[in-house]
């Protein structure tokens, strides 16, 4: 697992939101505007990653103060950080201190979903939340599992293997720690290469050099099932998609093959540096792949998605859904649901793909226990979780 564990930026050129993230100080320090840019210089010179990180944001704070240009900003700050027990008014003895969510590869849209989210957590909740870069759903369930993570997200077929105990990170052991929360979005599978290439169907892959993303991510673990169901012999690579992305582009490889909500960030680079090619699956293909893996559905990449491709594009895709620790507290998870799922028009903000996140569509999951805190949101909005999915520790 990965995480920004270095500054951006160390002459200190860097905007608001990505100093806080990088050394890790609580949103109301953020949101009063105090690290200008004499600041973020003076941050960016310190060796901080030498401090232990809990002592880290006492430090900041005495050093923002220090180096604050107006007592009016200074003022803010002090009035910010008088509301704060205010807005914590309600029990919170059982909340996290701070939440760890995993996402996956940079140029993915796990990563960008995935930290959308968890800002937004932190903004409204006022509780820290990180985005870990991890290597995508079958890492993230693992990472739940064992504690490491305490939300995530996960592509629906990963995430029953490893609930079944079939993942390749742990076989052997039905990962029942890991409990579902809210519906995200489609994940359609499909490919990029570049135009120059003349490839423009997935047979064309066959003998090529293809990235498939992250060796633990969806895309990596179904392209190869779906290559050998088609009879299709790629040499397979594996990455990040904004690494693949660049790859494809020096000619290091010959294909992009990903799974990831639409549009990928990483395809749209590609398209627009050098134009590209775009494709998912013809009639015979999807009739095989249909056929032979009942966890992927039938989907329709629609003309305009990609500046390039002007007409449908048919291909398959799997459910996301987010998750958590089955020990995170109900009471927070519930809070987080309604953060995510009661204000939609934010998360569209953040992407596209959470026009499909929506409480409404719960039912993408068929096999994973709910956690409790989101049952309860899920009872409040007049939806009944069937018995099957409910967990041994939920009580009515």
């Amino acid at each position: 697992m990965t995480s920004f564990s270095e500054p951006r930026h160390r002459d200190g050129k860097q905007n608001l939101e990505d100093f806080c993230s990088d050394y890790d100080i609580q949103p109301l320090l953020c949101m009063t505007g105090v690290p200008d840019q004499e600041t973020l210089t003076v941050v960016a010179g310190r060796n901080i990653y030498g401090i232990p990180r809990e002592e880290r944001p006492d430090m900041l704070k005495n050093i923002l103060k220090r180096h604050a240009k107006t007592v009016g900003a200074v003022t803010a700050l002090a009035a910010t950080l008088a509301l704060a027990p205010a807005a914590q008014a309600q029990d919170r003895s059982d909340w996290p201190t701070s939440v760890k969510v995993g996402t996956a590869s940079q140029g993915g849209t796990y990563f960008v979903y995935g930290a959308g989210w968890a800002s937004l957590v932190q903004e409204m909740l006022g509780v820290p939340t990180s985005s870990e870069v991890t290597g995508g759903p079958v890492a993230n369930m693992a990472l739940i599992q064992s504690g490491e993570l305490d939300m995530g997200m996960v592509t629906m077929g990963p995430a029953y293997d490893g609930w079944v105990g079939q993942s390749e990170l742990a076989p052997g052991v039905p990962m029942h720690n890991v409990r579902a929360t809210f519906p995200m979005y489609p994940t359609p599978f499909h490919s990029v290469t570049l135009e120059s290439s003349g490839i423009t169907d997935v047979a064309g892959l066959d003998g090529k050099r293809v990235n498939v993303g992250p060796r633990t991510g969806t895309a990596a673990a179904y392209w190869a099932r779906f290559f050998e169901t088609l009879g299709i012999s790629a040499d397979l690579q594996y990455g990040g998609a904004a690494d693949a992305a660049g790859q494809l582009q020096d000619g290091l490889i010959d294909g992009f093959a990903f799974a990831a909500g639409i549009p990928i960030a990483a395809f749209s680079q590609v398209e627009a540096q050098n134009g590209a090619n775009i494709f998912g699956f013809n009639d015979e293909q999807m009739i095989e792949i249909l056929a032979a893996y009942p966890s992927v559905t039938e989907f329709t990449i629609p003309a305009g998605t990609y500046s390039s491709i002007d007409s449908d594009i048919k291909t398959v895709s799997m459910a996301n859904f987010g998750v958590a620790h089955k020990d995170l507290s109900a009471d927070f998870v519930y809070n987080v649901m309604k953060v995510v799922l009661d204000n939609n028009d934010r998360m569209l903000q953040i992407h596209a793909t959470a026009v499909d996140t929506v409480a409404e569509n719960w039912n993408q999951n068929g096999f994973m226990w709910f956690h409790p805190g989101a049952i309860r949101y899920y009872k409040e909005k007049g939806i009944d979780i069937p018995l099957n999915l409910l967990p041994p520790e939920y009580e009515d």
